[in-house]
């Protein structure tokens, strides 16, 4: 299949995406500038990590009136996945793809780590080859990613079953310790409501091998190959 990596000025995790799709799970993938108009061709899109436009005004807050947003709300209507990685969620809420935002973190302290994702679901298109319950080593880099949204939309998200990644500890309890940032629900990563829409503050290319620590990131690339396989 083929992966369309966003690239915005300011974003730099473009190239480690590229790598792990590409040269770890051997898909073809191609970098797609902010002001491209259209994502025809890909079979879904990846929106990576970086400061995007440096983080002015708040993060995402610029990148979600490039051109190429427009071509990805279309893309996505069609079914396709997309997935935003730190700033790529950061830019997902604020183009109103996905609810809520993303807040300094609760300490007021960057906090990059190794962190434990509990799997809440096994059956959407980005944990289809990982299991109910599963934890994946996975790390974050940010210091705005305290997921916020007000008390109605988590009751939502959590009822419909939209949360599909949350922060735990080493034995899969979602504890206060074990969030990193402060999120509400220890909330890691939230789909929308069609499914096809992945937003995710902790960054999986960075555990697509051994020598990083983790390979556990590959697992959501790799449902979503699989799921575009079976579609």
């Amino acid at each position: 299949m083929r992966f369309g990596i966003l690239v915005f000025p300011g974003t730099w995790s473009d190239k480690d995406c590229y790598y792990q799709v590409k040269d770890i799970l051997g898909q073809d993938a191609d970098y797609v500038w902010h002001d491209e108009t259209s994502l025809d061709g890909f079979d879904s899109v990846i929106l990576p990590g970086g400061f995007s436009y440096g983080d002015y005004l708040r993060p995402g807050a610029m990148a979600r009136f490039s051109p190429v947003m427009e071509a990805l709300d279309k893309f996505v209507t069609t079914g396709r996945a997309a997935i935003g990685i730190c700033n790529g969620f950061q830019i997902l809420c604020e183009s109103g793809l996905l609810p809520g935002a993303l807040l300094p973190n609760k300490d007021l302290e960057y906090r990059c780590q190794p962190t434990y994702l509990r799997t809440e679901r096994s059956d959407t298109l980005f944990t289809t080859v990982c299991s109910q319950g599963q934890l994946l080593n996975v790390p974050v880099s940010h210091g705005e990613g305290n997921y916020f949204a007000d008390g109605e939309t988590l009751i939502k998200l959590e009822e419909e079953g939209r949360v599909i990644f949350r922060y735990s500890d080493a034995s899969g309890k979602a504890t206060p310790e074990s969030n990193p940032n402060g999120s509400a629900n220890n909330i890691a990563g939230i789909i929308n409501e069609s499914g096809n829409v992945l937003g995710m503050m902790p960054h999986p290319e960075r555990s697509c091998e051994m020598i990083l620590g983790s390979t556990d990131g590959n697992l959501i690339f790799e449902s979503i190959i699989e799921s575009c396989r079976r579609s």
